[in-house]
């Protein structure tokens, strides 16, 4: 599988290492510890486009975030850290 990394661009899957779902916001110190297991813990299983953070570790060492169709494994869009998605180029 060829990922796309926004700075080094397609790379084999071996050099990435997945950081999970994307888009997650870290509960306040003061919530519950029901609140915090949710958080850490539990995880959506999306059939379809889904919103994940990958850091490309044999390489550039960024992190970055994609929206990848988990039922055909492609890759749809990517992003840099705090930047809008981009369209990935069909060439690939």
């Amino acid at each position: 599988m060829l990922i796309p990394c926004p700075w080094c661009g397609y790379r084999d899957d071996a050099e990435f290492s997945y950081g999970g779902e994307a888009h997650l916001e870290r509960p306040k110190d003061s919530c519950s510890d029901k609140e915090w297991n949710e958080y850490i813990f539990m995880r959506k299983n999306i059939k379809g486009e889904h919103k994940e953070r990958w850091n490309h570790i044999n390489g550039c060492r960024q992190w970055f975030n994609t929206i990848r169709d988990t039922t055909t494994n492609t890759f749809l869009r990517i992003s840099k850290p705090g930047e809008d998605y981009i369209n990935i180029k069909k060439d690939k």
